[in-house]
């Protein structure tokens, strides 16, 4: 018989079943006030991405902060978000084909004032004839590609497109999405800021015509966890969509901060527990978190047991890993020992969970179900 999740409320982490995801919710909660007090005092809005989490508490947690909405990267969140009384969702990415244009138009039943994006002439066409069928109206933004190269317009076409848009009575330009995703990792920091200025620059010149042109243009949405301090600079930027600043994980923890630092900027309040199982053999020893339960591209995963953090975890199989001593002297965990991981990139590692395990000084305190895992359509 499956436990009830809940029962491991009051549990210390170490007494907990593993592998299991943990939300430290002291970490949690100074990683939203941080991004929400930098984002205020810019004079800007956050709209954070829920693709990261995939949890609407979370999601009303950062709206209680001062968020405006949420942002969904596939149709299917967004019904999960609405499904859960949020407003103000942003679906970021395009929408193809008759099914997902249907699923969008109904969705407007619930969630009026729901905004797309679009980056296509045969897209907007599609939603365009959907919408007029059900006798309504969509608020757009024009996705462009400002480098990346996976959705979007490039900018030279942008001036185009968005006459296709303003044709279609039942389309509204609202602005523009810019996400330059390909540049969030970049390890240092001078150098993701000059590659970001850049690419925003481009996006910035888009929505200062499509602005001039349209007072319903007032949205530039975009921005990401490790840009986010440098874009917070550009004056036409209005909101940001930043989502792994909430929990971050190895990969973002490895890029310089402002100050050129290695200390990350936000804290990691997400973690995987993990019990070692066999070992020693050599110099290693076999753990229960493997590839179903770790997303392997990204960082690698840290332990974070102040008498192993020099443990190296390699991927051993699917239900398996590995934690390499790098020398003799490096201690090796018995069987049973429970440890503490940053995992290697937080959004897809989440989606193989159920529920977070909300702990507050070494206990669980709560329990969020993981309510928009799977939902990749």
């Amino acid at each position: 018989m499956t436990p009830n999740p809940r029962e491991a409320i009051g549990r210390r982490k170490t007494e907990l079943d593993t592998p299991c995801l943990l939300i430290d919710l002291d970490r949690l909660d100074e990683n939203l006030q941080k991004m929400q007090g930098r984002v205020k005092a810019a004079g800007k809005a956050l709209r954070p991405h829920a693709k990261t989490h995939k949890c609407s508490t979370l999601a009303k947690m950062q709206i209680a902060n001062g968020a405006i909405g949420a942002c969904a990267a596939k149709i299917a969140e967004a019904e999960a978000l609405v499904a859960a009384g949020i407003s103000g969702v942003l679906l970021t990415g395009p929408v193809a084909g008759r099914p997902k244009a249907d699923r969008l138009v109904a969705l407007l039943e619930r969630a009026p004032f729901l905004i797309a994006v679009v980056d296509d002439p045969a897209g907007i066409e599609l939603l365009e004839a959907r919408l007029a069928a059900a006798g309504r109206r969509l608020d757009v933004l024009l996705d462009l590609d400002v480098g990346q190269h996976r959705t979007g317009v490039p900018p030279a076409r942008a001036a185009a497109l968005a006459e296709t848009i303003r044709a279609c009575p039942h389309l509204r330009l609202r602005g523009v999405q810019a996400y330059a995703g390909h540049l969030q990792h970049i390890p240092r920091y001078a150098d993701r800021k000059l590659a970001s200025r850049e690419a925003l620059r481009q996006a910035a010149a888009v929505f200062r015509e499509l602005r001039e042109r349209a007072s319903s243009c007032d949205i530039f949405s975009g921005s990401g966890t490790g840009t986010a301090r440098i874009d917070l600079a550009i004056p036409e930027l209005t909101e940001l969509q930043a989502g792994s600043y909430a929990l971050m994980d190895a990969e973002y923890l490895a890029i310089e901060s402002a100050d050129g630092s290695e200390e990350a900027d936000y804290a990691p309040a997400l973690t995987l527990l993990t019990t070692v199982v066999s070992g020693p053999h050599g110099r290693q020893v076999t753990v229960d978190a493997g590839l179903k339960a770790i997303y392997r591209d990204g960082g690698k995963p840290r332990v974070i047991h102040p008498d192993y953090r020099r443990l190296q975890y390699e991927w051993f199989g699917d239900e398996y890993g590995r934690l390499v001593a790098p020398d003799r002297a490096c201690l090796l965990p018995a069987p049973g020992t429970v440890l503490e991981l940053i995992v290697s990139h937080c959004d897809p590692t989440v989606n193989l969970f159920d529920q977070f395990l909300v702990t507050r000084a070494e206990r669980v305190i709560d329990v969020w179900p993981i309510d928009l895992r799977g939902r990749c359509q």
